[in-house]
């Protein structure tokens, strides 16, 4: 039986991809479910899985765009594919157990009882071998005792064997050379720079920066990490504690979460935020909904499925899409300072940096405190400097107050005074 496989469509706005590259080659035999090319869109990259088992034929040739539901492939399915070998048993396992009749369990049984010696234990035997050693009763250690001496040539031997450190080294640079590699842009990277330039040359973008005294959430995230693991499997990380201080901050300052549209200024009630991640493919942000609802473990999960989903490729373009605001966070390449661009169409992006411990002032004294460097970018046809400052402020006060994301932004003694 002949089955086709069709180009998938990755959103509603989306009608022509381009067939990034096959994981196999024509005439292969494949698994079901088994990944057999990347489907590259304006948006995301998403894999093609093989229906069924069989012998695949390619019809697409790699770069080259087609539109959503055309055949990309075929899957013979009568041509099966050939099942693994056998594995053959360890010596480990030979005699951890007695094998064939009743006679033979008696005559083996002796050799069961002898201990393997750790050098043995990893030792493949044939089934051959096996049956001979049965047959003369020889335990593996007897074996191994009669073997010959080891000698030059066995030594010369094993050191002609690839070591994995020497699989793993970096191959050394020839010197003086002046070779190119020239690489096609994928459709993806196309679109990413597009919209880069369209961002620069449509809004009239600029850059508010301050920095975040961290000890305080550093101390929290220390005294309460293990904790937290242990409930929810997973580690707290600076990403979430951002992403409820932004929502939260948003409150005070609603045009950083508006959008323009035409002649109209949109102003959601609700605050998606896009978390930036970088991508063998290129960098994708991910969309955690009704980010002001959430808890910071909620966030913290929502963000490590998306982020193992977009790296993986099994993103759809629903979860990249219709965000109102984006964080990225440049600290962790070691950045430590940068003007981070606008993903149209929103108006603002939060740029988080390194953190490093410097020098500042605290009631009168010098003090070492690990400080991160924040820098908010915001379309000042829609956002005015008050509140873009105010802004980035209020998430600095949330960040050096943490227990303030309890209270939406107040003291506790503002709550206690129903202020």
């Amino acid at each position: 039986m002949l089955i086709e496989i069709k180009v998938p469509t990755p959103g509603e706005s989306i009608t022509e991809v381009e067939l990034g590259k096959w994981l196999v080659a024509d005439g292969d035999l494949v698994e079901k479910d088994q990944e057999v090319a990347e489907i590259e869109s304006d948006k995301a990259t998403l894999t093609l899985s093989a229906a069924e088992s069989g012998q695949i034929k390619i019809i697409v040739p790699e770069g080259e765009r087609v539109a959503v539901g055309v055949v990309a492939c075929t899957i013979d399915t009568a041509v099966v594919p050939a099942k693994s070998k056998e594995k053959e048993p360890l010596a480990s396992e030979l005699f951890a157990r007695p094998s064939g009749g009743d006679v033979q369990v008696a005559e083996t049984s002796v050799v069961a009882e002898k201990k393997v010696a750790p050098e043995a234990a990893n030792v493949k035997v044939t089934s051959v071998a096996r049956k001979m050693m049965e047959d003369y009763h020889l335990s593996m250690e007897e074996v191994l005792n009669g073997l010959h001496r080891i000698s030059k040539g066995d030594i010369e031997a094993v050191m002609a064997l690839p070591k994995p450190e020497d699989q793993a080294s970096v191959p050394e640079k020839k010197l003086y050379s002046r070779a190119e590699k020239s690489e096609k842009m994928t459709s993806l990277r196309r679109k990413l720079s597009e919209r880069l330039v369209a961002v620069k040359n449509e809004t009239a973008m600029l850059t508010t920066f301050n920095e975040i005294d961290m000890s305080r959430v550093m101390e929290m995230r220390s005294k309460l990490q293990n904790k937290f693991v242990e409930k929810y499997g997973l580690k707290l990380g600076f990403m979430s504690l951002f992403s409820k201080a932004a929502a939260e901050a948003m409150q005070y300052h609603p045009t950083i979460n508006s959008q323009i549209d035409g002649e109209e200024i949109i102003s959601p009630e609700f605050v998606d935020i896009g978390i930036a991640v970088k991508t063998p493919k290129g960098l994708m942000v991910p969309i955690i909904r009704n980010t002001e609802s959430k808890t910071i473990a909620e966030i913290e999960i929502e963000l490590k499925v998306l982020a193992e989903k977009a790296r993986t490729k099994k993103i759809t373009i629903g979860e990249l899409t219709g965000g109102t605001f984006t964080i990225t966070n440049g600290g962790t390449f070691g950045s430590l300072m940068s003007t981070p661009i606008i993903n149209p169409p929103q108006s603002a992006i939060l740029g988080m940096h390194n953190i490093v411990d410097r020098p500042v002032a605290v009631n009168g004294q010098v003090v070492i405190r690990p400080m991160m460097y924040v820098a908010l970018s915001y379309d000042h046809r829609i956002i005015d400097g008050k509140d873009s400052v105010g802004f980035l402020v209020k998430v600095k006060e949330l960040i050096e107050n943490p227990e303030r994301l309890l209270t939406g932004g107040r003291t506790p003694e503002e709550v206690l005074l129903g202020l």
